[in-house]
């Protein structure tokens, strides 16, 4: 969120929209037109490198485009500032077009000025992209504008690890404060980890996998959020829970999100498939969710362009330093849909072996909270048939 914050893009869309807000204003095709073969361009400079870093210095066509569109919404701003109207709707239009215009030109030079201290990328699709500039250490732009100026108090049910460092705190200047929670986690939830399972990279994963989610949702009664790092997972899942299981199941891709939400609480033996947009945001208090299962370890993705750059700055500590605070964040925002107040009661079962295996499982586990945990199944059966039995 901080890095969106101090970071700029610039794509067709963007420009589109001044596009049309100066066709709200302005009768003169041959401008807007331009634009909108400028903002074609642009987009074809961009498709090769979707989803990939971009060298600085930009290469010459981006370059050149980022120019041609500098200069030609100048040329359109000059023109509104030409414009003489006293009618109030006018003024409006006027000023509407003013602002995107000049937001782009902004966003336009901030892409020709980047530097050293910046990474270049493009996302989006290919029929859509947008030029990202974004700083590979938002710590000085937060010291600048923040910590140098004022006191900050920073609240948060899952602080990430390494924070202070990260967002250009010095961890001597600070004081932390842990005030608890008002969860009864020791009695209520349980945290189980299917350690028995393959690795995700073996090939007989996905049968386990499988096997494991009908056997915990079965103990459950149904009553289920699936959380998944792909939509590959979790649609091969959900399609062998259909016919395997007597339950509802919902599916991410159904319903908006709040109506999906809305519907599995309504549905007190559903289960609800999703993937990581509902790591956070989802409130289901009572009897409607009681097992949380989480396909994999939150890993970020390799290729994310603006990760790789940052792991690239790191060198060869990055694991520890980037992939693994970020995925323990995810993992903690994750595990936190299941007890949601003091009624409530669950279990979440994390189908990754790492989690125990691994050395990293520790520290991953250590931002979780203090659920009781195991390894064994059938502790798992036994303590959901108990919340079954107390209703």
């Amino acid at each position: 969120v901080i890095s969106n914050t101090v970071s700029t893009s610039i794509g067709s869309g963007r420009i589109s929209g001044v596009i049309t807000a100066l066709r709200a204003i302005i009768r003169e095709d041959s401008l807007t037109n331009a634009l909108q073969l400028l903002a074609h361009d642009f987009n074809a400079c961009l498709v090769p490198y979707v989803g990939k870093r971009v060298d600085l210095p930009f290469p010459p066509a981006i370059g050149a485009a980022l120019v041609d569109v500098r200069l030609k919404i100048d040329q359109a701003v000059q023109a509104l500032r030409a414009i003489d109207s006293k009618d109030d709707k006018a003024k409006q239009k006027i000023l509407r077009a003013q602002m995107l215009a000049n937001r782009v030109i902004d966003a336009v030079d901030m892409c020709l000025t980047a530097g050293k201290s910046q990474v270049a990328f493009v996302s989006g699709t290919v029929e859509r992209c947008s030029l990202e500039i974004a700083p590979l250490n938002v710590g000085p732009s937060m010291d600048a504008g923040v910590w140098s100026k004022r006191l900050a108090i920073l609240a948060s049910a899952t602080i990430p690890l390494a924070m202070p460092s990260r967002i250009g705190l010095d961890p001597e200047s600070i004081d932390i404060i842990d005030v608890g929670s008002p969860f009864d986690y020791e009695n209520t939830a349980m945290l189980y980890c299917a350690k028995h399972l393959p690795e995700p990279n073996d090939p007989r994963r996905d049968n386990s996998v499988h096997d494991e989610i009908e056997r915990l949702i079965n103990f459950a009664g149904g009553r289920t959020l699936a959380l998944f790092t792909t939509y590959r997972a979790m649609h091969l899942a959900a399609d062998e829970m259909e016919k395997r299981l007597p339950f509802n199941i919902f599916r991410q891709d159904q319903l908006p999100k709040m109506a999906l939400i809305n519907a599995f609480s309504d549905d007190e033996q559903s289960c609800l498939f999703a993937t990581a947009g509902f790591f956070q945001g989802v409130d289901v208090p009572g009897r409607a969710l009681s097992l949380v299962i989480i396909d994999k370890i939150p890993f970020p993705r390799p290729d994310d362009p603006l990760l790789s750059a940052r792991r690239d700055v790191v060198g060869k500590n990055w694991f520890n330093e980037i992939d693994i605070p970020l995925a323990a964040t995810a993992l903690a925002q994750a595990s936190g849909r299941l007890i949601r107040s003091q009624n409530d009661s669950g279990v979440v079962a994390i189908l990754d072996p790492r989690l125990a295996t691994k050395g990293y499982g520790k520290r991953l586990g250590s931002v979780l909270p203090p659920m009781k945990r195991t390894i064994e199944i059938k502790e798992v059966q036994s303590f959901l048939q108990q919340i079954i039995n107390a209703e």
